[in-house]
């Protein structure tokens, strides 16, 4: 398994391309301005709290108040309003917490009116970014994430990841951590860290100490609201919680960020920095690696995928609908079932990758196609849980209902991916809009396929004039890279009465071919 990290910049925005085996499977955006994003820290103030809702709306500096549920309170909150009002009023000098007197912690069932008052300060993280109409939600439960570990003030707590299976390794790791964590913190352990020295984590853990003391700096005098810890840069917090041994090749098309990233890898991975490279070149860098190609055909309404199947991806305001359709593919080989539970099967794979793509959160409902049989059911069932375990969102899925439904609840942090994939009608149509030509070409691709299963000697497709100046020109042009692959000429003609999204193919007799 290789994976590839294409990184582009421009004046305003980075996008972080992720690819495995030449697939996109996440795709990310950082943009200039983003004031709110997960993990930032901010000095923040209590605006009000809402005894029906056991939750407080808090001042963080955006349009809309944060919202601070009282379970995201942690029990310490005590300790932390008191370490907060010493170091802001400059009473408290010392930020190692080792001589801090913890306070009583908060009942886990209280009120948020026995909790907090108006116009306390606060220290807030956030943990879900502005969606919608929404403000963020935020915690006053802090933790500051490194590449081993992630620091939590005001514990005593040492947790290591559930993925993390060998026990004598985490009994290791435990001891370790408890002989180098300061007192009045606790850490958890993150799964990259199994195996990892001692001299590692501890150059971790005193890093991560470092960001604290210099938050705790500011706090000294800051005005309310203001932001007192930013997540490091995208680019290093993408490789920070996604970097592994299977990473080939990290490309990026910025000098700057080219030498920030191979800083950071030299820091984390020294033997891995050789694989960081600058590109230099006219053709645009996703242009390049067929990362446009990939995002015109993925981000649609309509999803194509192998066999001739598809998924129709509709999105409301309560949740996500995904339909799976066998579309035109057949196979007299097999029966219904078999058929059924093929397509079921590539479709929850590229489901998982769907999923992690566009970021989907909240609840998704899955109407796979009905399988008569509880052994071919279980085995979707499994097979999606196993294409979604490297999800880093959290997430649970619900075994095939009654009727066939998968459901599935996954974590939102921030807003969905949205990319618009149709394009205005060349065709002149006032308001009308139509699929992108790849997109199109994708459909036909898939009928030819489907067509060539059939030994068809000699196939004629007629097409939109634009439609068949895109298959044909160029070189390889479409067209060649179909006969190369599928040792078939196809001769494409033009029709000027077309509609844009419409084509057809005929046989060697003239004759219309029903799909």
């Amino acid at each position: 398994m290789n994976k590839e990290l294409i990184i582009r910049s421009s004046s305003n925005t980075v996008d972080f391309a992720l690819l495995k085996d030449g697939k996109l499977i996440e795709l990310q955006k950082d943009e200039e301005g983003n004031n709110f994003s997960v993990g930032d820290v901010f000095l923040a103030k209590i605006r009000k709290s809402v005894a029906g809702l056991n939750a407080a709306f808090v001042n963080v500096g955006y349009k809309k108040d944060a919202f601070l549920h009282y379970h995201d309170l942690g029990p310490k909150l005590p300790t932390l309003l008191k370490f907060v009002k010493r170091v802001s009023t400059g009473k408290l000098r010392d930020y190692s917490l080792k001589n801090f007197p913890f306070e009583k912690d908060i009942d886990k069932n209280g009120s948020i009116a026995d909790a907090i008052k108006s116009n306390q300060s606060v220290l807030v993280q956030i943990v879900k970014e502005p969606i919608s109409t929404k403000g963020p939600r935020i915690s006053s439960e802090l933790s500051l994430a490194g590449r081993y570990l992630v620091l939590v003030p005001f514990s005593d707590r040492i947790s290591i990841s559930q993925k993390i299976e060998n026990r004598e390794e985490k009994d290791r790791l435990k001891r370790l951590l408890k002989s180098i964590t300061p007192k009045g913190f606790g850490v958890i352990v993150r799964t990259v860290a199994e195996g990892k020295k001692v001299a590692e984590l501890d150059r971790d853990l005193q890093n991560l100490y470092g960001r604290w003391a210099a938050m705790c700096k500011k706090l000294h005098k800051a005005h309310h609201p203001s932001k007192v810890l930013g997540e490091m840069n995208k680019a290093s917090s993408i490789l920070r919680d996604i970097f592994n041994d299977s990473f080939t090749s990290i490309i990026v098309d910025d000098e700057l960020l080219y030498i920030q990233i191979k800083d950071y890898l030299q820091e984390i991975a020294p033997k891995k920095e050789s694989i960081v490279k600058l590109y230099q070149s006219n053709i645009p860098i996703f242009e390049k690696h067929g990362i446009e190609r990939q995002i015109k055909t993925s981000f649609g309404r309509t999803v194509s995928m192998a066999k001739g199947a598809y998924l129709i991806i509709e999105h409301t305001e309560a949740l996500h609908v995904i339909d799976v359709n066998s579309g035109n593919r057949s196979n007299k080989a097999k029966n219904q079932e078999d058929t059924a539970l093929e397509v079921n099967l590539i479709s929850a794979t590229e489901l998982a990758r769907q999923l992690r793509l566009r970021d989907m959160g909240g609840i998704i409902v899955v109407d796979f196609i009905d399988m008569n049989r509880a052994v071919h059911r279980k085995k979707l069932f499994n097979h999606l849980r196993e294409e979604m375990k490297d999800d880093r969102a959290k997430h649970k899925i619900l075994p095939p209902s009654k009727f066939g439904l998968i459901q599935i609840t996954r974590q939102r942090v921030r807003p969905e991916l949205k990319i618009k994939t149709r394009e205005e009608d060349p065709n002149g149509i006032n308001g009308q809009e139509v699929e992108a030509p790849i997109g199109i070409v994708q459909k036909i691709s898939h009928d030819l396929e489907e067509l060539l299963k059939k030994d068809y000697k000699k196939l004629t497709l007629n097409t939109h004039p634009f439609i068949a100046a895109y298959l044909t020109k160029g070189f390889p042009s479409i067209r060649s890279k179909w006969f190369f692959e599928h040792k078939k000429w196809v001769n494409i003609l033009p029709r000027d009465a077309y509609t844009y999204l419409e084509y057809h193919f005929f046989d060697k007799n003239g004759n219309k071919i029903e799909l």
